[in-house]
This record gives structure tokens, C-alpha cells and sequence, in this order.
């Protein structure tokens, strides 16, 4: 049963992405019940385990089960292309009760009686999710999110490039191997069934690093949302960029790093979170790296964004 959306040229030219802290959060809680469903987020469940002892998460389990529907009301589409956490947290907090309560219907949870709480008053289980939400981000997620959202960047600077060199076939074909373009058709193979036009309001597509390895959608009354994982999730907890220690040693290890980590594409600012690096520090590197013909750089709206040169692939694949 697949979910199809018809594209008019209005439709596509208001593609965009976006990141959302709440999606990022709602998700890790599917990880944190299977860790051997997710092992690359091994290493942020040993380091936050022990910190949720104190905290209750049962309401939040009864609607995000390990598989199949939860509330669209706990991830509403990004408004802006970076939102921020307390701004998607008052969004949910207010969703009208008469929707919380239709959307948890839905849930096909194994504790009845958690959920059974909520829907007898959504307006207070809506309130206190929103509360448990908030503090569940401080504990499990906030000290991360700028190592995720580098590597949600790092995905839309190359989906951006595939979208610009080849148009919407192109930036489709290897979005998910559940995602298909056909002509002016995108078509999602999901358990549910839909077929509608986007209306001109286009789609928000939002890479996820910790969302299950298929694509999640959401349409009417949501805007129209695209959510499918990032690339190179398995790199999200690394400590640093290993480099080769003749790299290292011919033009030095923190500029070797920066020279390493440019396998994919990045911005000053991505590369300074992923590394661990002040952005003025990893500016300075790229500098050097630039002027000797093993960087190039180019400006995309705001951002510029850095690219190793042929040079600077041979010289990283040198051993």
C-alpha cells in the first residue's frame, strides 16, 4: 500500500529540508527499547542509560511504540529550515485535545492502561508529555544534538549538490530504496495508503539519524513530510576522524583530521562539531589546506561549503 504524492512545477520548486530536534528526540526513544536494532547509537545509549534511571518515560513508551503508527501531533513538520527544540516543543504542547486524542487512538501500544490515561483527559496527558519531552531532551539529548545536526547538515549539503546537478530524479534515485520518482509522481512504499496532489505547498524532506531504517511520511492535515535517515549514521559517535599516521605526519594531525573528515563535504561549522574544533581553528586549517590545492570551496547561500580536490582524495587514500 503505498503512499503516492503528485508533483506540479510549483510543487517542486518549493522542495526544501529541513532538521527537526523533536522528530530526533521521538525517535531515539525506539532506540533506546532495541538497542540491537540500532548498534550504531551503542555509544549514546552507555552514556545515557544511567542518567535515566530517575526518569519515568512510561507515558512517552505508550505512544511511541517500538513499530507501526505514533501520534503525528508529538513530530509536527518543520516550520523553518532549523527549528529549535523549545520552539517544536511549544508545538506540541499545543495540539488541541480533540487531535491528540483522535491521533493516540491509532497507537498500537502493549500498555493499554498508560495509554487508556491519556485519552481520558488529552489535554492533560498533552501537558504532561510536553513536560516529560523537555526533560527528557535535557537529560538523553541536548549535550548531542550538535554532533547530529553536523551530520543532518553534512546530508543536505550533499542532497543539495545531487538536487542542483540532476534535478528531482536525481536527488530521488538513491534517497531509499523505498522511494521512487515516476514523472511527476513520488511514490513511498508504506503500510498505509494515500494518493492526493501536494496543492503548491511542495515537501519537506528531513534526514533523521536516529529514525529506523525505512522512511516515516506525514500528509494532510500536516504539510507534506518526507522523513528518511541521513547518511553516515555510523560515523555519528566517533570519537574524532582517524587519520593515517604518514598523513599526519607529512602536514599534521589536526589538519590531516580536518583533510580526512572531508570524505563528504562539510562547512567550517560542521567540521568544527564533528571534530571537536573551535570553527576559527578549523577556518584557519582550511586556509592552509586551500592554498596548497587540497581543498576547494564553494559558496552555497550562507554557507560555503568545503570539498576535498583529486589531490587531496589521492593524499588521503595514500598509505
Amino acid at each position: 500500500m503505498p503512499v503516492e504524492w503528485r508533483f506540479t512545477p510549483d510543487d517542486v520548486a518549493r522542495l526544501r529540508f529541513a532538521f527537526s530536534p523533536m522528530w530526533e528526540l521521538v525517535a531515539s526513544l525506539r532506540v533506546l527499547r532495541a538497542p540491537a536494532r540500532h548498534s550504531p547509537h551503542l555509544p549514546w545509549l552507555r552514556a545515557v542509560q544511567p542518567r535515566l534511571r530517575g526518569l519515568d518515560l512510561t507515558d512517552l513508551f505508550a505512544l511511541v511504540p517500538l513499530s507501526g503508527y505514533l501520534p503525528d501531533f508529538l513530530t509536527p513538520p518543520p516550520d523553518t529550515p532549523l527549528p529549535d527544540f523549545l520552539g517544536e516543543l511549544e508545538r506540541v504542547r499545543a495540539t488541541p485535545p480533540g487531535t491528540a486524542y483522535e491521533e493516540a487512538a491509532w497507537v498500537q501500544t502493549p500498555d493499554p492502561a498508560a495509554l487508556s490515561r491519556f485519552t481520558a483527559d488529552p489535554a492533560a496527558g498533552v501537558r504532561r508529555v510536553a513536560d516529560l519531552l523537555g526533560r527528557y531532551w535535557t537529560v538523553a539529548l541536548e549535550e548531542f544534538w550538535p554532533a547530529v545536526r553536523a551530520l543532518l547538515e553534512a546530508d543536505v549539503m550533499w542532497r543539495a549538490r545531487r538536487l542542483a546537478a540532476g534535478g528531482v530524479r536525481e536527488l530521488f534515485a538513491d534517497l531509499h530504496p523505498d522511494v521512487a520518482w515516476h514523472g511527476d509522481r513520488l511514490v513511498t512504499a508504506r503500510r498505509c495508503a494515500y494518493d492526493g496532489d501536494l496543492g503548491g505547498d511542495g515537501l519537506v524532506l528531513v534526514p533523521s539519524a536516529f529514525s529506523s531504517p525505512g522512511v516515516a511520511v506525514m500528509y494532510e492535515p500536516y504539510r507534506p513530510m518526507l522523513c528518511y535517515p541521513a547518511r553516515g549514521v555510523g560515523t555519528l559517535w566517533s570519537a574524532g576522524v582517524p587519520c593515517a599516521p604518514e598523513l599526519a605526519a607529512l602536514i599534521g594531525r589536526t589538519r590531516a583530521q580536518v583533510l580526512t573528515a572531508l570524505a563528504e563535504p562539510g562547512t567550517t561549522t560542521a567540521l568544527a562539531r564533528r571534530l571537536g574544533l573551535t570553527p576559527g581553528a578549523v577556518s584557519q586549517h582550511l586556509t592552509v589546506l586551500s592554498g596548497g590545492g587540497l581543498v576547494t570551496r564553494q559558496r552555497l547561500g550562507r554557507e560555503v561549503l568545503y570539498r576535498r580536490t583529486p589531490v587531496g582524495d589521492a593524499l588521503t587514500a595514500a598509505r
